[in-house]
């Protein structure tokens, strides 16, 4: 028999195996990852923050590299254009500096001296925008403001002195009470009663004998030489007055010479840089802070600071490889320390919202960090339909240590109240400013001043917040006008 026909009888009695065809393997099935939940998102951004030191990095090369940042010099103008540099490194996209006008303020030559009863030389330094000029002439004391503006007593051809201290608070409160007050209207309210200077104790915490500048109103070149003397010499003046009190001295006579300038309309600059938003490119958040600083330190708590903590809160997006769903964008404001002729305050805030009018009502929010670098405790929030957003930012924070302040009317800051007014809500991150005004507007604002690891937790507060409101739905109420 042949065998083919063999293996077919054996094959159909089954003595033979035939094998079975082999099945096709199935494909294997991808599972797709579900999208991180913004709150873990936030966390994670917030955890990356606090072991970033691309903010304390930032500040530390803009206070090396420049240094003091007077509005409208040409240091002012280095750091604009070096931070827009380091702004494309760092991953931003449309970059650009702003110039917009500035009327200048030159500091020069100051001294100040009492000459009878106990010779002596004081520290104190002029007054932002005060004009240029000497006097030497009695002193007229005063303990407070309101003594002032309720005193009778003839200032005629006299030097008037205000001594009013600066209350300390975590929450800076005592400041305004005075910037706005002694140093703002001060010198034109000496002015206007016929004195021929005006000198005052720092609004300053601190009992070094550093003085604080700052700005007061507008005079031009007809206005009084002003001078703020470091707190141990105002306190000097105080024991002289007790003296002059209890019998024991006599007269103060002060010597005193300023040698402010106003060169003319210069320019300053805002420099502007976003991280586009995915889905809403056209929904902007606005945070940031101010790139100008005064002469006398080298600006490193006011505000370089600020500018590195929020830009320092959105590079750690880019670092993680985040798009937000909004654009957030990054503003250093030029020019907020000065006044201008008119009373115009925040000339860099200004000028940013003056060329934005049409595109405002697209803003959903603008926060500023300018207070210097210390821990934040507490943050508020604008009015908003959506109750569970304030929960978020609260869990998201809770380990920060940062509550949620629901009694608070967020305002924002300086350079935010062009926007504030022209309806774009604020957000308001509180840092404790208990020792801020040991350093502000003094030659003591140096970097050595900033803490890192405060910074740190400034950073991972702006960052976690910023991507809750970038990637949820929340919108906030306009303030009211």
């Amino acid at each position: 028999m042949k065998l083919k026909a063999i293996l077919l009888i054996s094959a159909a009695l089954g003595c033979v195996a035939v094998p079975a065809l082999a099945k096709p393997k199935a494909a294997p099935v991808k599972t797709v990852a579900a999208p991180e939940a913004v709150e873990v998102t936030a966390a994670r951004l917030r955890d990356a923050a606090l072991k970033s030191d691309v903010a304390y990095g930032f500040v530390s090369d803009l206070t090396t590299r420049v240094g003091a940042r007077p509005a409208g010099s040409e240091a002012e103008k280095r750091a604009a254009y070096w931070a827009a540099e380091e702004l494309k490194r760092l991953g931003f996209a449309n970059v650009k500096v702003e110039s917009f006008p500035l009327s200048l303020w030159v500091r020069g030559p100051e001294s100040i001296e009492i000459t009878a009863p106990f010779p002596q030389a004081l520290v104190g330094t002029a007054l932002g925008q005060s004009a240029a000029g000497e006097a030497e002439a009695e002193a007229v004391l005063f303990d407070t403001w309101q003594e002032f503006l309720d005193s009778k007593a003839d200032v005629t051809g006299k030097i008037v002195v205000l001594l009013q201290p600066m209350a300390r608070a975590s929450n800076g409160s005592g400041y305004g009470r005075l910037s706005g007050t002694i140093r703002g209207r001060g010198p034109l309210e000496a002015k206007k009663r016929g004195a021929v200077g005006f000198v005052m104790r720092s609004v300053g915490t601190d009992t070094h004998r550093f003085p604080h500048t700052g700005t007061t109103a507008w005079q031009g070149e007809g206005g009084l030489p002003s001078i703020a003397l470091s707190v141990p010499d105002a306190e000097a003046i105080s024991r002289i007055k007790r003296l002059q009190a209890e019998g024991k001295a006599g007269p103060l006579r002060l010597k005193m010479k300023t040698g402010g300038s106003f060169p003319g309309v210069g320019e300053s600059h805002n420099v502007v840089a976003d991280l586009i938003g995915s889905e809403h490119p056209e929904e902007v958040i606005v945070v940031g802070g101010h790139l100008d600083s005064w002469d006398l330190g080298t600006g490193a708590i006011d505000d370089g600071a600020g500018m590195a903590i929020t830009m320092g809160a959105v590079k750690a997006m880019v670092d993680q490889g985040l798009k937000p769903k909004r654009t957030i964008r990054v503003v250093f404001w030029g020019s907020e320390e000065v006044n201008q002729p008119g009373g115009n305050h925040s000339a860099g805030g200004a000028a940013f919202a003056k060329t934005r009018e049409g595109e405002l009502s697209k803003y959903v929010v603008a926060g500023e960090s300018d207070f210097g670098a210390d821990k934040v405790y507490a943050i508020s929030l604008p009015e908003t339909e959506d109750k569970t957003f304030a929960v978020k930012v609260a869990n998201a924070l809770a380990p920060l240590s940062i509550y949620v302040d629901a009694t608070a009317k967020p305002g924002g800051g300086a350079d935010t109240a062009p926007l504030h007014e022209a309806g774009v809500p604020a957000i308001d991150l509180k840092q404790d400013g208990y020792d801020y005004f040991d350093v502000h507007h003094t030659a003591d604002d140096v970097l050595d001043r900033i803490d890192p690891a405060q910074m740190q937790q400034n950073v991972a507060a702006w960052a976690a917040t910023l991507w809750l409101i970038a990637n949820t739905d929340v919108t906030f109420k306009a303030p009211a006008k």
